[in-house]
């Protein structure tokens, strides 16, 4: 009785230890995490506050400059946002689990315009409930966000949410453009 005890506690434990570490994604009407905290492509430390422009932020939450071909994909096509989002009064914004080295050369080699943030132990990952599940601890990818677009508010209110589970499926900066004016 106690083995099987046992071979049932495991798994249970394993599973209530995953749902411990996963925050409730972050909604429309949620405050941004007061403690929002990351480090830009050169390594300085940024808040929320150094990135949001005078109506506020887009920031996509993207799972690696380095190695998925979607967030490249997606990083390159945000490069003409920048100016249409300034004549709005937002700033561009994106963040991933990438130590800035990473990201530094990703934007270099592709002469990215907007700020790129590092979350290297995925805590403002966490903190905005975006982790995704499906890897494990271990795992190359463990501490990847779920593709994300959050319209946030120059008082740190996310206003619009923009999100799949595909991580293959990413709005077009027309979609982004229009949660923008949406607003």
């Amino acid at each position: 009785m106690r083995a099987a005890h046992m071979l049932f506690a495991l798994p249970v434990a394993i599973v209530a230890a995953a749902i411990a570490h996963a925050a409730a994604p972050i909604a429309v009407g949620a405050k941004v995490p007061a403690n929002f905290a990351a480090v830009d492509a050169a390594g300085k430390p940024r808040d929320f506050a150094s990135i949001a422009g005078k109506k506020g932020t887009v920031l996509i939450f993207f799972r690696s400059a380095s190695w998925c071909p979607y967030c490249q994909a997606q990083l390159k096509d945000v490069r003409a946002l920048p100016a249409e989002l300034a004549k709005r009064g937002y700033t561009l914004a994106a963040i991933s689990y990438d130590a800035p080295d990473k990201l530094a050369d990703f934007a270099g080699r592709q002469s990215v315009n907007y700020t790129l943030l590092s979350d290297k132990d995925s805590k403002m990952i966490d903190a905005f409930g975006l982790r995704d599940p499906a890897y494990a601890k271990g795992n190359f990818a463990y501490g990847v966000p779920r593709s994300t677009v959050l319209i946030i508010d120059a008082q740190g209110v996310v206003r619009h949410k923009l999100s799949t589970d595909d991580y293959k499926v990413r709005p077009n900066n027309a979609a982004i453009l229009a949660a923008v004016d949406a607003r």
